[in-house]
């Protein structure tokens, strides 16, 4: 396969430390004794992940797809203490109680730069964002979300498919009084999908991607983490991105303008009503050490 990228290494600064051999996970670098040169070996196994020009110390690996302007130096006194971290994990709560006020541009845009830097698998970065504030598209997007419960309600109450389907999709039984409850809160003007969200974040990849979920569900964390810093409250779209699973008609990838991709994952944003004051200690973790 032809490269689009080279790489080569600046033999005049460079120290041979062996960090760019150490952090490769591809094994391009080589490097047969400490201290010894490195070379580089099949570079067409290059994933472009930019490890080896991060850890190098005096900027000796040079790699096309990272250019001097693409290469930032990090600052770790700005960087949270570890305290901080877990102080933030634990404020960290779904919150459903939003304002009407909306949520500012500045603060969307570090959402999703956030959501964006999560890593994701062999690097492929095929993971995508649908950003949605307008207020009808939010409206179309739940009563969308409504009428496919309301197929799957009809679908699994049909009298001559419930006795095959109880023993094929034992789940969706499980979940046919939520959709009820759904679609009857709705209809009293009750809105239990987006909650009078004012902004929503659609995480998602081409459909064959085969980590998409896993590389979404990294970007998500990522991104509710910022929300939680910047003060937005959020929550997990499930029922949408359940929704979406059971669209056979492709209805929300029409809707959205994104035809062949796969929802994997969303967000729902809004201005907290209230903050919480504490936070709540889970059950005990379930570790094993070995």
């Amino acid at each position: 396969m032809e490269t689009l990228f080279s790489i080569h290494i600046n033999e005049i600064t460079c120290t041979r430390c062996g960090r760019c051999v150490a952090v490769c996970p591809s094994h391009i670098f080589q490097q047969e004794k400490p201290r010894n040169p490195i070379d580089i070996q099949h570079p067409q196994n290059c994933i472009s992940c930019g490890h080896c020009v991060a850890a190098c110390p005096t900027e000796s690996v040079i790699h096309t797809s990272f250019p001097p302007e693409k290469v930032h130096p990090i600052d770790r006194q700005l960087l949270p203490t570890a305290e901080q971290v877990m102080a933030l994990c634990r404020a960290r709560r779904s919150n459903r109680a939003f304002s009407d006020k909306p949520v500012p541009r500045e603060a969307l845009e570090q959402i999703v730069e956030a959501a964006h830097r999560a890593p994701t698998a062999s690097n492929m970065q095929k993971v995508s964002f649908t950003v949605v504030t307008d207020p009808e598209m939010l409206r179309r997007i739940t009563n969308l979300t409504l009428d496919v419960y309301g197929e799957l309600i009809r679908l699994l109450e049909n009298p001559l498919l419930r006795p095959i389907l109880k023993h094929v999709v034992k789940q969706g039984y499980r979940y046919l009084p939520t959709f009820h409850r759904l679609v009857k809160a709705q209809a009293e003007g009750t809105d239990l999908i987006l909650r009078g969200a004012k902004a929503l974040l659609l995480i998602h990849t081409p459909a064959d991607v085969r980590f998409g979920k896993a590389d979404a569900n990294l970007a998500y964390e990522n991104g509710s983490l910022m929300a939680e810093s910047l003060g937005v409250s959020q929550f997990y779209t499930g029922f949408i991105c359940s929704a979406f699973d059971n669209d056979r008609k492709g209805r929300f990838q029409k809707l959205l303008g994104i035809e062949g991709q796969k929802l994997q994952a969303g967000m729902a944003l809004g201005m907290p009503a209230f903050r919480f004051a504490r936070y709540i200690d889970k059950k005990p973790a379930d570790i094993k050490w070995i």
